[in-house]
């Protein structure tokens, strides 16, 4: 028998703790009907990676094929500023099928290879350094708003080409921007706000990059327009997309794991006493156990079954990495925190032709910052246990993370 099991995503408790809440999913109605969000809830793993690697039946094309209102609902007088948000998120490539998603992520992909992210180790280790000689000078450390956001921001400033002095602006910005994940009534001002200013602020680096090129990241997104892959809205829409996702998703890596840490000491002592040797699989743990992203859209291109349930052409289904990195099927012992465990089968970055185009960056950031941390602290503590997260279905993000040490 099914239990009844509220909709509400946007919950205190769901938002403190969605292991829970999408383990009884997982477990009752594992292809959720969410009236809420009219959408449906995708918890197992194998039903996640069958989704996912079936991306001629669930189109990417959230912006242009999802025709339901803005869940939760919005201001009537800001549904002009949603459509407006729409039309400039659906030029991004994560929001273009195949073929014309593989063209335009091609312009992109040889700068995400591993020897190329490489490259970098040396001024990610520099920069940790300084955010934590800070930190000790101090004698204090919010993990997120002194380490772990101001981390990926200034690597992805840096390979983006943007100029130190405008990294706090463009910080305002994305969190702005990412506002519309939220369920306030108000949260498209705020979202449409970002994704104008962000566009405006882009458009003259952009320009002057097509007359004078170098090599950073920017100029490489611009070469896609002088190829003709991309066109102007596109180019602009690539830029936005690599500044938020940049460093979004890391900063959430950083402080969820430090934190899975400081609630697991002993895990933390197994790290202490190798950190060369187990730092790779203490991200991949950290990603499987509470990733930075709970959960993707996509739509549906005709009638399908997902585990045994009929959906419709049209409709929206959304997978949960969260629970589907929790999945008892598929690991020993899911809620326990080991980073010895291995081989590790997480999907935090998806799965599929979408699978993140930035995986090695945020894999080198989160394993060069949980090594640092590790040799730098024999522990540490949490200062309050009354811990607050972001109220939005997209990500697992924390508001912040006060610590002391040892």
């Amino acid at each position: 028998m099914v239990t009844a099991i509220h909709d509400n995503l946007f919950a205190p408790e769901v938002m403190a703790d969605p292991y829970t809440y999408f383990g009884m999913l997982r477990e009752e109605d594992p292809v959720h009907w969410n009236e809420n969000l009219r959408q449906w809830i995708i918890t197992r793993y194998d039903d996640l990676v069958w989704v996912a690697r079936n991306h001629q039946l669930f189109s990417s094309e959230n912006f242009t094929r999802d025709t339901r209102p803005p869940l939760p609902p919005i201001a009537e007088e800001d549904l002009e500023l949603n459509d407006h948000i729409r039309a400039l998120g659906s030029n991004s490539f994560i929001q273009h099928d195949r073929p014309k998603h593989i063209d335009m992520r091609m312009v992109l992909h040889g700068y995400f290879n591993p020897k190329k992210i490489d490259l970098w180790r040396s001024m990610v280790q520099s920069a940790i350094k300084f955010l934590l000689d800070q930190a000790d000078e101090k004698g204090e450390l919010d993990v997120m708003a002194d380490f772990a956001a101001p981390l990926p921001l200034l690597v992805i400033a840096q390979m983006m080409g943007v100029p130190t002095e405008d990294r706090p602006y463009i910080k305002d910005l994305a969190t702005k921007l990412l506002a519309n994940g939220g369920e306030g009534a108000d949260r498209t001002k705020a979202a449409a706000e970002g994704q104008i200013k962000m566009r405006e602020y882009l458009v003259p680096m952009v320009e002057d990059r097509l007359v004078n090129p170098t090599d950073d990241l920017l100029s490489l997104v611009v070469s896609g327009e002088k190829t003709g892959v991309y066109n102007r809205e596109e180019t602009l829409a690539a830029a936005v997309l690599l500044l938020i996702a940049g460093h979004v998703t890391t900063l959430n890596l950083i402080c969820n794991g430090t934190l899975a840490f400081i609630r697991n000491p002993e895990q933390w002592e197994i790290l202490r006493e190798d950190p060369a040797g187990m730092t790779q699989r203490a991200t991949e743990e950290c990603l499987r156990y509470d990733p930075p992203v709970k959960g993707i859209q996509r739509i549906a291109t005709q009638d399908v079954e997902v585990g045994g349930t009929p959906i419709r052409e049209g409709e929206s289904v959304r997978w949960m990495i969260s629970s589907a990195n929790r999945d008892p099927r598929t690991f020993d012992e899911p809620d326990k925190f080991d980073i010895n465990r291995w081989p590790n089968r997480h999907v935090g970055f998806g799965s599929g032709v979408h699978h993140c185009l930035g995986v090695n960056l945020a894999r080198m950031e989160g394993q060069e910052a949980f090594r640092a941390l590790a040799k730098r602290f024999d522990s540490l503590h949490l200062k309050t246990e009354d811990l607050e997260y972001a109220p939005t279905i997209a990500f697992r993000s924390l508001v912040s993370l006060p610590v002391s040490w040892d």
